[in-house]
């Protein structure tokens, strides 16, 4: 399924774990150099700056092979506009294709035919089904899934998850009043068995290929599991949706169960960050914290925004003064030095790279002696049968 070579995708990998042993100060940069030179990798761009300048550039390229097309189909114009966004997409599929041979990956080149193969796939649908959402939410999904499963393209599991995510929320709305109503509750039971599936999936990998599309999708299912109920999101969305106007002295329904969970849940992730050591989850953690109180406020003004910003930083740099206080003598756990190494679960042979940088990864040679051992001659190597 994927398209890539999987030797330069392992050697990719053993490339980063030495990027990393080389910060931690347990590789220098001449062994550095010498892994980088030794294994042979895809053709990618780490530079987001140079990547982006050829997402432009490839984006040009696109358009203008459809732009030529198109010039050929003015003739029919009724036909050719059904058919011309499907001949669009077919023409990304074929240049993600070729780039990938080419062994172009994560390059700025292979993302513009992706991406722009996928929303020529929406285009199309919409066009065909004119504008039924589920439809193209469906369409997109399935072809966001394949690019990431055929080219390991993470932004297209981005995309995967926001379509998989539209799909359910336009589903819900075929129940009328019903679906809209029970929607939050849809959404908060659709991202927590999605969190754990793809947690479970993480678990179970025996090759890296596909972890940071999952990791990506894994983060997303927390997002969604707090915004799905957050106060602030539910009572706006059942104004839009339902037209509920909730009047002075009154409350959404289930208002009390909203409140909660809005403190609640990043409160847990919080704990379970700490617990697990979960870089992604504490960062979440401490922006729904944020989020929550500002959906209080939202509502409830209770001190004038001035005010209120001035007390937040003092408490804020109070809990970061004594925590950092508290914990820089630490020596393991959590604590406030700085990591040496970043533990990574993509790799197990984190040693082997040192080994093989020390020593220097070259193949044996045998060396040819002019001296003729054994059997009692030249040295005393050895003894014959005669004195």
């Amino acid at each position: 399924m994927i398209a890539h070579d999987k030797k330069k995708l392992d050697n990719e990998f053993l490339i980063d774990e030495a990027d990393t042993l080389y910060k931690g100060g347990f590789i220098n940069k001449e062994q550095k150099k010498f892994i980088e030179k030794e294994l042979p990798v895809l053709k990618g761009q780490n530079n987001i700056l140079v990547r982006i300048g050829f997402f432009l550039l490839g984006s040009f390229l696109y358009s203008s092979i459809c732009g030529m097309i198109s010039l050929l189909g003015l003739n029919s114009e009724d036909i050719y506009l059904q058919i011309c966004f499907y001949i669009f997409a077919a023409i990304g599929f074929a240049g993600s294709e070729l780039l990938a041979n080419q062994e172009y990956h994560n390059h700025g080149l292979d993302d513009a035919f992706i991406l722009g193969a996928i929303s020529q796939v929406g285009i199309a649908i919409a066009i065909t089904t004119e504008d039924y959402e589920t439809v193209i939410a469906f369409f997109v999904a399935v072809a966001a899934l394949f690019m990431f499963l055929r080219y390991l393209h993470v932004l297209s599991m981005l995309i995967f998850c926001i379509a998989v995510t539209a799909f359910l929320f336009f589903e819900m709305f075929e129940f009328g009043d019903v679906g809209k109503a029970i929607l939050p509750f849809v959404a908060m039971v659709f991202a927590g068995a999605f969190y754990f599936i793809t947690k479970k999936i993480i678990k179970n990998l025996t090759k890296s290929y596909h972890y940071n599309g999952l990791l990506l999708a894994n983060s997303f299912c927390l997002v969604l599991f707090y915004f799905s109920c957050n106060y602030l999101v539910v009572r706006e969305l059942s104004g839009e949706l339902l037209g509920t106007e909730v009047k002075p002295g009154t409350d959404i329904p289930f208002a009390f169960f909203f409140y909660a969970f809005t403190f609640i849940v990043p409160i847990i992730y919080l704990v379970q960050a700490l617990r697990t050591k979960d870089r992604i989850m504490l960062w979440l953690s401490f922006l729904a914290i944020g989020f929550s109180f500002y959906t209080i406020r939202f509502y409830y003004a209770v001190l004038p925004i001035e005010v209120a910003l001035t007390l937040g930083g003092l408490a804020l740099f109070a809990i970061a003064y004594f925590s950092i206080k508290k914990l820089k003598e630490k020596e393991n756990g959590l604590t406030f030095k700085p990591d040496r190494i970043n533990h990574s679960d993509n790799f197990l042979n984190a040693e082997a790279l040192v080994i093989a940088s020390t020593f220097g990864m070259k193949p044996e040679i045998k060396t040819v002696s002019p001296m003729e051992f054994g059997d009692g001659g030249f040295s005393g190597g050895g003894s014959g049968g005669s004195f």
